[in-house]
């Protein structure tokens, strides 16, 4: 399982380092006249964010009824970020792996809390893009879109019949079948975790942990001179586009959430290609790459104290 993490995580820097090179190589020229205090406030607004995902988690495990100190809470949260860059983030699953070496708590009891955060956190973005398109009308289509897919998977975890018939049904050839019982039990944890109160509170904590990195994309683009985005503005390009990336089941929807960033911004009429291009590459690494590499730190301190 460790060799698996760590190849994984050398593979998926190497592709996204491979696709970001292509613009990288003019980041210099287009940073002339730079403020970088906006991206040292971007970084601290993406540390801020995931102190609310280190709240969603702990109350996730206490609503599976488990307890685990809050340190080690906060380790476990952190180390997932290094996996952020997999498909949906669904590699923060290593979340559950490490409980379970740290704690002895089953997988099984863990991970749906790691994929209601997921979900939360689409919500708490759809919620921030349906703002910013009531108050600039950007993007409607791919917000309603994206709202239809998301009402979707909340329609089939809060009715399990179906739910749980399409996990039979999954699991009907020989050689997944011993998976059933598992799936179905972590569907149970997670239609439990996405009840209506559960949910809305959750999602209540997530919304001002996304807003706090929408606000540094905001303020990375005003760095540069003459450039100007309204906050409500960098919102529903940052939460749109980053609903993008998720839904497109890419690593870390590299590709799918920088394209939007940096067309968008264009697309509304107020910001130079050049200067578009260049804000979503350096809100990518004060939120995206910062994060996975403290993760890796993390996950390096984690794995000391399973050895």
């Amino acid at each position: 399982m460790r060799r698996f993490v760590w190849l994984a995580i050398i593979a998926v820097i190497g592709v996204a380092a491979a696709l970001m090179i292509g613009d990288a190589r003019d980041l210099p020229e287009r940073l002339v006249g730079f403020g970088w205090w906006a991206f040292a406030a971007a970084s601290a607004g993406a540390l801020a964010s995931y102190v609310g995902g280190v709240r969603r988690g702990e109350m996730g495990l206490r609503c599976q009824r488990v307890r685990v100190p809050v340190g080690s809470s906060a380790l476990v949260f952190g180390a997932g970020l290094s996996l952020a860059i997999t498909p949906a983030k669904l590699g923060e699953l290593v979340k559950s792996y490490l409980l379970r070496e740290l704690h002895g708590i089953p997988a099984t009891q863990t991970a749906p809390v790691v994929v209601a955060e997921r979900v939360t956190d689409l919500v708490a973005l759809l919620a921030l893009a349906v703002i910013g398109v009531a108050a600039y009308g950007i993007e409607p289509v791919l917000v309603i879109i994206a709202g239809g897919v998301i009402g979707f998977g909340l329609l089939m975890l809060a009715w399990p019949r179906p739910a749980r018939a399409l996990i039979d049904l999954v699991t009907t050839p020989k050689f997944s079948r011993r998976f059933r019982a598992p799936m179905q039990e972590m569907y149970g944890g997670l239609a439990s975790l996405c009840r209506p109160q559960l949910l809305s509170l959750a999602t209540l904590i997530a919304i001002p942990s996304w807003a706090c990195e929408c606000i540094g994309f905001a303020l990375i683009v005003n760095a540069f001179p003459g450039a100007h985005v309204d906050v409500g503005l960098a919102m529903v390009i940052y939460a749109a586009s980053t609903i993008a990336g998720a839904l497109s089941f890419l690593p870390g929807g590299l590709g799918v959430t920088e394209g939007g960033m940096a067309i968008l911004p264009v697309r509304s009429g107020n910001i130079p290609e050049a200067v578009a291009l260049a804000a979503t590459l350096l809100i990518r690494l004060a939120t995206l790459w910062f994060g996975v590499l403290l993760g890796v730190v993390l996950l390096t301190i984690a794995r000391g104290k399973i050895a």
